[in-house]
């Protein structure tokens, strides 16, 4: 491919409205474009990219046994009525009517119509299992689309689903996509960790993230040193751990109301008496999707987890209370909160459980109780592990083990989702003795378009893009100095020939432009071999290899080159 006769209009300044280095770069280097707020056209280059990594995603899905389909965007409202989602789902499903006023939906996930499909056509254990997937646009109208490819309302991605007659059967093709996505991940190049993580609006008992590992990245992550633990920070399980340090047979202080004029935080009363954060007890408000107040007790130094808060409560959907909710509710002064008299049903962590010499809130302005002690003064309905992971805490799989945290950006995540969509979407088999059962499934995602993204957070420099070979949009950059000059010229097409016909993929530069705007823009769109042949470098019979990842120079012989070019291109393709 010719630069002169290809797509690519570089810019050299950052586009006003990007926010992340991936958004920056992907505009700068000519390889989108918005249209829409979260929708993007994919420019010459950016589809190449695309191309590349769905190849290495297709290769490998069918290495693992998947057939590939294809499925429609448009979904019809009555499979998701029938799967329960169409009033749950919220506002990121976008609806609408067709012209005989039926309702319609343009698909952010197809659990619904590949569950449809599977029903219409399997009957026996007999047909049982299979995986089907495709590679398909997808639209969530997200309330603030952002980050360019990070999190769009259009975008492109891989998801399969799973069909199976039980359970073990399931979760062996669970594990078998947990090596899948291992092995794509690797041939992308990227560092990641696969987590475990929350399943979300998808549903099921089980669930990995994975994780491409960025300081950029918007996920917050635990994992284990000693051990292989990893977890998304929504998903992260605390080891149970009490304060220690005093004798538990000795009896409680009294319990004491004390004055804190003013003081309304953790930070604050902290401060004014003169204790530590892990010694108090916050009381937050929250309100089910039932219409429930409910009291939830963390320790003063830990944040609650409306994940774990919602898996604690079956599944219903929790947000934190308005102040002005909260005081009509309990009577009390936000900031004042605390769980002695308060007439709501409190759920508490289990650091809370047994604590003594506590602080919490009077449930009056300006005071708070201290000496407090949990089994004699309050009692809460459950406890359960309700906060956030954090640096520093035990590991809840090993004994040894310390979690440390980091960032990472979601590119995939699989599920097992059992019976949840075949039980309501009336999806069936008869066993062996002619019994009627539900089938087992599983899903498995892989966002084609955010890996492309978190591939540009995880490898750039100051200068731009610094792509995987893999995923490069092109091998090789070729780069000569003065393209009108007859010798360079020459040697620069004979190269370019030999190179294309021996399967390497080359970018020439021949624009007539200045030696230092090639190479400015060379840096940009990140192609991981330049090789620049010069005029002084022919009297010397060599051209100049360049790799971009780390700036390390080679002269070869020009006789040589496409050998030698070819050789390290494979070698370093090869997986």
């Amino acid at each position: 491919m010719r630069w002169s006769k290809t797509f690519i209009p570089t810019l050299k300044e950052d586009p006003a409205d990007a926010e992340v280095v991936s958004h920056k770069l992907l505009v700068r280097a000519g390889m989108i474009r918005q249209i829409s707020r979260g929708i993007y056209n994919y420019l010459p280059l950016g589809l190449r990219v695309i191309r590349k990594v769905e190849t290495i995603v297709r290769e490998e899905m069918d290495r693992a046994g998947a057939q590939e389909l294809l499925l429609p965007i448009v979904s019809p409202a009555e499979l998701w009525q029938e799967s329960g989602r169409w009033a749950v789902y919220g506002k990121e499903l976008l609806r609408f009517k067709d012209r005989h006023e039926r309702d319609f939906c343009l698909g952010p996930t197809h659990e619904e119509i590949i569950t449809d499909l599977v029903r219409r056509a399997v009957r026996s254990y007999r047909e049982l299992p299979f995986n089907l997937y495709q590679i398909q646009i997808k639209f969530r109208d997200e309330v603030r689309p952002r980050f360019g490819l990070m999190r769009g309302r259009e975008f492109i991605m891989k998801d399969s689903y799973s069909f199976h007659a039980d359970v073990e059967d399931c979760r062996r093709e669970y594990e078998n996509m947990f090596g899948t996505y291992q092995r794509i991940f690797t041939r992308c190049d990227l560092r990641f960790r696969p987590v475990e993580a929350d399943t979300g609006a998808i549903g099921g008992t089980l669930s990995h993230e994975f994780q491409v590992l960025a300081d950029t990245g918007e996920d917050a992550l635990v994992s284990c040193a000693r051990c292989d633990y990893a977890a998304n920070m929504q998903k992260a399980e605390v080891k149970a751990r009490r304060l220690s340090g005093r004798d538990l047979k000795e009896p409680s202080p009294p319990l004491k109301r004390v004055a804190t004029p003013g003081k309304r935080t953790v930070a604050e009363v902290a401060d004014f008496l003169g204790l530590a954060a892990e010694r108090f007890i916050k009381t937050l408000v929250y309100k089910t999707d039932q219409g429930e107040m409910l009291a939830v007790l963390v320790r003063g130094d830990h944040e609650a987890n409306e994940s774990k808060l919602k898996t604690v409560l079956g599944g219903q959907e929790v947000t934190l209370a308005a102040g002005a909710e909260v005081e009509r509710t309990t009577g009390g002064a936000p900031g004042f909160l605390g769980p002695i008299r308060l007439e709501l049903r409190m759920v508490a962590d289990q650091a809370i459980q047994g604590m003594r010499g506590g602080v919490t809130g009077a449930n009056e302005p300006n005071a708070h109780f201290v000496e407090v002690d949990q089994e004699r003064d309050f009692t809460p309905s459950l406890f359960a592990d309700l906060r956030m992971a954090a640096a520093g805490d035990p590991c809840p799989r090993c004994e040894a083990g310390i979690l440390e945290s980091c960032r990472g950006i979601e590119v995939g995540q699989i599920f097992y989702l059992g019976k949840k969509y075949s039980e309501s979407l009336g999806a069936t088999y008869l066993d062996a003795e002619g019994r009627e059962r539900p089938i087992e499934m599983g899903c498995y995602g892989i966002g084609i378009t955010r890996l492309v993204a978190a591939a540009i957070e995880q490898n750039h420099d100051e200068h731009g893009i610094i792509w995987p070979l893999s995923i490069a949009p092109f091998h090789v950059l070729l780069l000569p100095i003065q393209y009108k000059d007859k010798a360079i010229a020459e040697v620069t097409d004979t190269l370019y020939d030999e190179l294309v016909r021996h399967g390497v993929e080359v970018l020439l530069d021949d624009r007539d432009e200045r030696p230092g705007v090639k190479f400015k823009d060379a840096d940009l769109i990140g192609i991981p071999l330049r090789v620049t042949v010069g005029a002084k470098g022919l009297e010397r019979g060599v051209v100049e290899l360049r790799w971009r990842r780390d700036g390390s120079v080679q002269e070869v012989p020009v006789t040589e080159a496409a050998r030698r070019i070819e050789a390290r291109v494979k070698e370093a393709l090869r997986v």
